[in-house]
């Protein structure tokens, strides 16, 4: 029987597990990175171990010592979460050596599924369908397009979709250099990419008295750098057959290698509905509530029953009831490349509703540092029907609070409610076809209203101030019997840099505003404020703000959107320049390869790829702003860099001047 637990992971995953080890009377211990030490899985657990450190590779991926810490708390059992050793049979195995529980599958299960290569191979075996690989050496037009992937590992790490074969040796080459970066190995392999496919996945749970579950499907194909972002289950759309189809495939895969507890066997669903193999994680899946809410289950509560040796409930699975999506809320800049954003989070308020769940590893107060991935929070809704769950979701996320660094909040929002996806009309190139759409500025309904929205902060700054000035009284400002000129206060929308400016006048009645046109004021009525709401009346409709002030960032939210704004000062101080042509880093990380050959003299092309740049367990690369020479390169391979640290210099040649 386990007595105590320790949790091999961090975040949101570890405060997970810990609720159910709660529930079930189980002493828990986390372990923590030198930039975990405050961090919410810490706070939870009952006891906690360090971990020298902050990269991964020297905390949460030291198998030895995670396992010593065990030791060290008296754990006499160990769950890995998902991610970093979750899928490492050299651990499952020392955790056992070490005489502790492994939650988790057979070490031998875990080694056959390790490589995608070797897993393929033992599904083909089983009749699990699956795309035949193709040899890169021998690949021709003909072959195209191909999907790279890691052998060993997942999260769409090493993963590039090659569509001329110009480009394949580059891209392999990357690809491997990347899988060898995350996961110590470089083999990549290569299989025919499906276009318009749908990334379905079965959910199993196994026991060690012979049965086998399927839990039903879920649809993961909303994705991004092919991660996923918005899950569901059931899996909508799918035929009786199809369905019964991957359920049997699953069992099958499950069975072949005498799996032990709860994994998920992950197919490709081709738009004429033919599934194929693409590997099986021999873990908890991130999106593991949906599963659980349709069925209401507890998966954790599983894992642990299973590990300890007992049957799983007689009688089979209870039956599903209705339908769950979950949304990944990351702090990250879709419309910027899906840049990871960095900072202290100072507000993460989700509402509290019948049908909702969150998952979320940080509170308010909590900073999101660079070391690991941006996934701030899962917001999970159930009900009755899909319709009523994705309505359920958008709204929750919509109405959130959320305040620090940019997210991709309202990206969700926009598409849960995009028509493709309310009609399940799903595949994994739904980005693809409609991130400029989703993250292009709006005004209407779901994003508020800009120019409303800096009127609301403009008032309840002037309100916080009137009321130091008076002492804590209500007295809004100061009225003459005079004309005046109005009010002016500038602002920029975060994160577009949209600029806008609000105006008002103090009159004897309270302020007016002043604009015309798409300025605010023009036919706005004030009916309220304060330093942190303000109330108005726009076309005879009243509208509510809550305005929250962190230094000169406003946050400012409705019941349909909210916005972050930055207050501008009057006027722009000249020394703040950045000498054209100059790449700054976007973000905190680290440098790990810059373009071959380059050098200060060195010639390059608008767009050419010249540093990448890790961060947040994503690559990113920093392009030349335009063509012309690099007069300057401070980056090189190693280099931990800091947000606006100047990486390089491209010189535009200079345009000849004309003969007079």
């Amino acid at each position: 029987m386990i007595t105590t637990l320790l949790v091999a992971n961090r975040g949101e995953i570890a405060c997970r597990i810990f609720r159910t080890c709660r529930e079930l009377g189980i002493s828990t211990v986390a372990v923590y990175s030198d930039a975990d030490a405050e961090a919410l899985h810490v706070r939870e657990a009952d006891t906690a171990v360090r971990l020298p450190g902050a990269a991964p590779s020297d905390t949460y991926l030291r198998g030895d010592l995670v396992v010593a810490a065990a030791l060290a708390a008296g754990a006499d059992a160990v769950h890995p979460g998902y991610g970093f050793l979750s899928e490492n049979a050299g651990f499952a195995a020392a955790v056992q050596d070490a005489g502790l529980l492994w939650v988790g599958p057979p070490v031998k299960a875990i080694e056959l599924m390790a490589s995608k290569t070797r897993a393929k191979e033992l599904m083909a075996a089983a009749g699990v369908p699956l795309l035949a690989p193709v040899d890169t050496a021998a690949a021709t037009a003909a072959d195209l397009p191909l999907l790279l992937k890691a052998a060993s590992g997942g999260g769409g790490r090493g993963m590039r979709i090659v569509r001329e074969l110009a480009a394949l040796a580059a891209e392999l080459t990357a690809a491997s250099a990347e899988a060898t970066a995350a996961f110590g190995d470089g083999e990549v392999f290569a299989e025919p990419y499906v276009e318009r496919g749908r990334h379905v996945e079965v959910q199993v749970m196994a026991d060690g008295h012979g049965a086998v579950w399927a839990l039903g499907t879920r649809d993961c194909s909303l994705q991004r750098r092919h991660q996923k972002v918005i899950e569901e289950a059931p899996a909508p759309g799918l035929d009786d057959a199809l369905r019964a189809r991957l359920h049997e495939a699953a069992v099958a895969a499950a069975r072949a290698v005498g799996y032990l507890g709860a994994g998920t066997v992950e197919f490709l669903v081709s738009a004429e509905g033919r599934p194929y193999f693409l590997e099986m994680n021999t873990r908890l899946q991130v999106e593991h509530p949906v599963t659980e809410a349709v069925f209401g289950l507890d998966l954790v509560a599983l894992q642990l029953r299973i590990a300890e040796g007992e049957p799983l409930p007689a009688g089979g699975p209870p039956q599903p009831y209705g339908h769950a999506v979950e949304a990944r809320l990351y702090a990250e800049d879709p419309a910027r490349d899906w840049q990871p954003q960095t900072g202290a989070l100072l507000t993460l308020d989700v509402p509290e509703e019948p049908g909702l769940r969150l998952d979320t590893g940080y509170t308010g107060g909590d900073t999101i540092g660079v070391h690991y991935d941006p996934m701030l929070a899962k917001v999970i809704a159930h009900a009755p029907t899909r319709t009523e769950a994705v309505r359920h979701l958008a709204r929750a996320l919509e109405r959130a609070r959320v305040h620090g660094p940019a997210t991709n909040r309202e990206l969700l929002v926009r598409s849960l409610r995009h028509p493709d996806f309310t009609a399940a009309r799903l595949d994994t190139g739904f980005y693809d076809r409609h991130l400029d759409a989703l993250t292009a500025r709006s005004e209407g309904r779901g994003s508020g209203d800009l120019a409303l929205a800096a009127l609301a902060a403009a008032l309840a700054d002037a309100a916080a101030r009137s009321s130091v000035a008076a002492g804590g009284s209500a007295r809004f400002g100061a009225w003459r019997n005079l004309p005046s000129q109005p009010q002016t206060k500038r602002y920029r929308s975060e994160p577009d840099g949209t600029e806008t400016e609000a105006a008002y006048r103090t009159t004897r009645t309270g302020p007016v505003p002043v604009g015309e046109g798409a300025h605010a004021g023009a036919g706005v009525r004030v009916l309220a404020t304060h330093p942190t709401h303000v109330t108005l009346e726009t076309g005879g409709v009243t509208r509510h703000f809550t305005i929250t002030t962190h230094q000169d960032r406003v946050y400012v939210d409705t019941a349909t959107g909210s916005h972050t704004l930055t207050a501008l000062p009057r006027f722009t101080d000249p020394t703040e320049r950045t000498e054209p042509g100059s790449l700054l880093a976007p973000m905190p990380g680290t440098v790990v390869r810059v373009a071959d050959g380059l050098a200060p003299g060195s010639a390059v092309e608008a767009g050419q790829p010249l540093i990448w740049l890790e961060a947040m367990k994503m690559e990113h690369r920093i392009l030349a702003p335009a063509s012309g020479v690099l007069t300057a390169l401070h980056a090189a391979p190693g280099h931990q860099v800091e947000v606006g640290t100047l990486l390089a210099v491209v010189t535009a040649p200079e345009a000849p001047e004309e003969n007079a």
